[in-house]
């Protein structure tokens, strides 16, 4: 198991389960963010590891926030664009990451909680999750991607609606408009999550990192851009070592046994 202070590792069976430990409502303080930084740098590199899960611990929240504390400093001054750089690159070192993510959302998802979810492929919430950007109650708004990457995910004006309001929305009503993928009774987010995790991680990495790659880099280009980019990585796909062992594994009529090269 890797630890830092704020952020445990768990790993077994390609899968490495990691957890926010920042009782008592998990919020993204500095040193939140970068030890999660410092976590998915290691865990890209780790060839145990095929798909991650981000959650919270305990019950009460995923991440219910920034940590508000740190921000009255801020107030009235310049030149803190810098640091909301820094806070953007470890976000999108999460978003851009080259193996799947599951975010299980186990409570309180809210502002740069919610936003740290949006960074995720798969979102699995618990019945019990309240999900909201309610930055703009405190005459804030989302400063951590939520202004991109929630219109791109469910759409321009529904994106609006949960930001000009600030309103939580409950994890079905999350689901009903495309946040979250499942809904599950509480406390059993983990167990869907490593389900999910272990069926994705029994495929080749070599395949499911140039979905991602296909998928997020095709939606930011014209349609025959992004055909000419899929035609590239389908190329790319076809010199790995696992390709050639799915295809004997199918002609042997047996499970592949990939080695994510």
């Amino acid at each position: 198991m890797l630890a830092t202070e704020h952020i445990h590792v768990d790993k077994q069976d390609g899968v490495a389960v990691t957890t926010i430990d920042n009782p008592p409502l998990n919020v993204m303080s500095k040193k939140v963010a970068m030890e999660l930084g410092e976590t998915f740098a290691s865990l890209e590199h780790d060839r145990d590891v095929v798909a991650i899960i981000l959650t919270g611990k305990g019950e009460k929240a995923f991440m219910a926030g920034a940590d508000i504390k740190e921000f009255p400093q801020s107030i009235g001054k310049t030149g803190m664009k810098d640091s909301v750089m820094a806070n953007h690159r470890i976000l999108n070192q999460i978003d851009f990451f080259p193996k799947p993510t599951i975010a299980v959302l186990n409570g309180l998802t809210f502002g740069g909680g919610c936003e740290l979810a949006l960074t995720c492929d798969i979102r699995i919430a618990e019945e019990h999750a309240q999900i909201g950007l309610p930055e703009v109650k405190l005459g804030l708004f989302p400063g951590g991607g939520g202004t991109q990457r929630l219109p791109r995910l469910i759409g321009e004006a529904r994106a609006k609606e949960l930001m000009f309001t600030g309103d939580p929305i409950t994890a079905r009503q999350a689901e009903r408009i495309g946040l979250v993928n499942h809904v599950v009774p509480t406390g059993e987010g983990l167990t869907k999550g490593k389900e999910l995790a272990q069926k994705i991680s029994g495929h080749s990495l070599q395949a499911l990192s140039r979905i991602k790659t296909a998928v997020d880099e095709g939606t930011e280009l014209d349609f025959e851009a992004a055909l000419e980019r899929e035609a590239t990585l389908f190329e790319e796909v076809f010199q790995t070592e696992d390709i050639k062992e799915g295809f004997s594994a199918f002609l042997e009529k047996r499970k592949p046994r990939f080695k994510h090269r």
